[in-house]
């Protein structure tokens, strides 16, 4: 088995012939101002003749040599200047987390490497080091140690930590699962390593900033610079993919001797909080996010979530007992405080919110969340549904009875329903028309907000379940797009620190927001099964006696009597898909819902 320092010779000589690339580039660059003076030195010693062809040629690499200086100077200031983005992350002071500081700390000097810098969380499971001297070529910052030949030891990388871990996983489990990454700082410290990276880093982000420009007096030379780098990074790019082959390998080296055995216990919790975490995001997470409310404990629900997910699944079993352990988020002095930050920072990530709370953009707590999301969400989906009914055109529906008339408990609730269309402004629904006006008698108003009312719909025309979902993709889309023009005049994501390329004291702007956007769009069939849903579980909370719930692994839940519902599905896909209502009149029949009593919608 290689031991640690064959991998850190193996990686430096990588990176000594990333570093040879770049003087070779160097070397092309200064060729033309050599050879012009060459040819000056010549002709002032005599050594070259006096003739016009000797002082021709010296006009042209003079010229030569002035163009490649030039464009040298360009290349190297854009690199110079444009800093490698940052991953946004959650940053830990140490005053905040001084245990955890301690057990990094420990755990680099079991393993005799540099400790990390600083620490940092990241809305994700994962956990890497990060270097953020934002320093392309030169000298690191202050304060390193110096090293052999007069160089000083690059500055430690900072410790980036999945925050779903820490809430999830028991402090040895954690001390297990930091080693090799805590590890890497020992081959980071090495500063020809460390030079060749701040190269690549830079060479990247003048990729980005040159492929960025506007302006014909900014996208012209940006773009020759742009080629430049393109060109160097591709001769660089084995050499530099080996490189962090070998350092990866040498930190795992490093590592194996610090609670091996804890971390194959380690890895297993890491693809457990990972199945649990997406679960809690793509089910729970963005349907609040959707209506402008973000969860403020989501580590908080990872332990929910993943116990729920331990209680189900067999191949989980034994996992909930950890549960009495110390749990990692113990090392921090204000968990509640640092998850309400990384539940907004994951917001950013997964869905492209504001940077801050506001008006639209309040938090929930997880004992609001029904009430406040899931009954909400319910009741907008199904004032959806009923809006697209209602603007569907006569010969695609079939003929429906009329309406009866409200009683005055459910007037509230049908009070845009009252006013057929047609009738004059200064004329009251139901009134006589004023004097000397003769109307035509006014068109019967629009059945209400009923479950009979869709069902009979969808099950009479099989054309209306097409023409529905199709209008609600339409529906859902203009609902997003004017959401994100929302989010655009709010500030872009170009003024969120930490996202993006910086260009001296800006910021170039990575693409919009979401970075990781967590679902596909939904089919117009999906859509609609969703809205139905929505549809018949308003039905069984206003006439059932029904409520909404939280489910940690499906969302939204239907709670009858207490219990959570998860039967609704098939009857509603047969609805959808087939046109056969049977099986959903059935499901109402069995919870006592009443189809044709009117729902509160928002």
């Amino acid at each position: 088995m290689a031991s640690p320092e064959t991998g850190v010779l193996a990686a430096r000589a990588r990176a000594l012939a990333v570093l040879r690339i770049r003087s070779t580039a160097l070397a092309v660059a200064l060729l033309p101002a050599a050879v012009a003076v060459v040819l000056f030195a010549g002709r002032v010693t005599g050594r070259l003749g006096a003739g016009p062809g000797w002082e021709l040629a010296g006009w042209i690499a003079g010229g030569l040599a002035v163009l490649s200086l030039l464009l040298a100077t360009l290349v190297t200031l854009v690199v110079a200047r444009a800093r490698p983005a940052l991953s946004p992350s959650v940053p830990i002071a140490e005053e905040s987390a001084p245990d955890l500081y301690r057990l990094v700390r420990d755990l680099a000097d079991r393993l005799d490497v540099p400790a990390p810098s600083a620490i940092a969380l990241t809305p994700d499971c994962d956990s890497w080091l990060e270097d953020r001297t934002h320093r392309a070529h030169g000298p690191p910052r202050r304060g390193g140690a110096a090293a052999g030949g007069g160089r000083r030891t690059p500055e430690a990388p900072v410790l980036v930590i999945g925050s779903p871990f820490l809430w999830w996983m028991r402090v040895a489990e954690l001390r297990a699962l930091l080693a090799p990454v805590v590890a890497g700082t020992g081959p980071s410290a090495h500063p020809d390593i460390a030079a060749a990276r701040r190269f690549i880093r830079g060479l990247d982000a003048a990729v980005a900033v040159s492929a960025r420009a506007r302006g014909p007096l900014r996208a012209l030379p940006l773009r020759f610079v742009g080629r430049v780098a393109r060109l160097l990074l591709r001769a660089g790019r084995d050499h530099a993919t080996i490189m962090e082959r070998a350092v990866a390998a040498a930190a795992s080296e490093r590592a194996q001797s610090v609670d091996y055995g804890l971390r194959i216990v380690a890895q297993e919790q890491v693809g457990l909080a990972y199945a649990g975490w997406d679960r809690l995001l793509t089910r729970v997470a963005l349907p609040a996010w959707r209506m402008g409310r973000w969860p403020s404990r989501l580590d908080a629900g990872v332990v929910s979530a993943l116990t729920e997910l331990s209680r189900r699944d067999r191949l989980a079993n034994g996992f909930a007992a950890r549960l009495g352990e110390r749990p990692a988020c113990d090392l921090l002095e204000e968990p509640g405080a640092i998850d309400r930050a990384a539940s907004l920072l994951a917001a950013r990530l997964f869905h492209g919110g504001p940077a801050e709370p506001g008006p639209d953009w309040s938090p929930v707590g997880w004992s609001q969340y029904p009430e406040e999301v899931v009954d909400r969400k319910w009741r907008l989906e199904a004032a959806r549904l009923h809006r697209v009914l209602d603007t569907l055109p006569a010969t695609a529906l079939p003929a429906s009875p009329p309406a009866p008339a409200p009683t005055d408990a459910c007037a509230p609730h049908l009070s845009y329903a009252r006013t057929a269309p047609g009738h004059p402004p200064d004329r009251p629904a139901g009134g006589p028309p004023p004097a000397g006006r003769h109307d035509a008698p006014p068109a019967a108003p629009p059945p209400g907000p009923t479950l009979a009312r869709v069902i009979d719909r969808l099950a009479q025309d099989e054309r209306a379940g097409d023409l529905v979902a199709a209008r609600l993709g339409a529906e859902v889309e203009r609902e997003e797009r004017e959401e994100a023009a929302r989010q655009a005049a709010r500030g872009g994501p170009a003024q969120d620190a930490g996202i993006g390329v910086a260009w001296g004291d800006g910021l170039v702007s990575e693409g919009g927001l979401p970075l990781f956007p967590l679902q596909p769009p939904r089919t117009g069939r999906e859509l609609l099964a969703d809205h139905v849903t929505a549809m018949v579980c308003c039905a069984a909370v206003d006439t059932a006696g029904a409520a909404p719930g939280l489910d940690w692994l499906d969302g939204p839940a239907l709670l009858v009597d207490g219990a959570r519902r998860a039967d609704l599905g098939r009857p509603v896909l047969s609805l959808v898909d087939d046109g056969d209502a049977e099986p959903l009149r059935g499901w109402l029949t069995t919870v006592g819902v009443r189809p044709e009593k009117p729902v509160r919608l928002v």
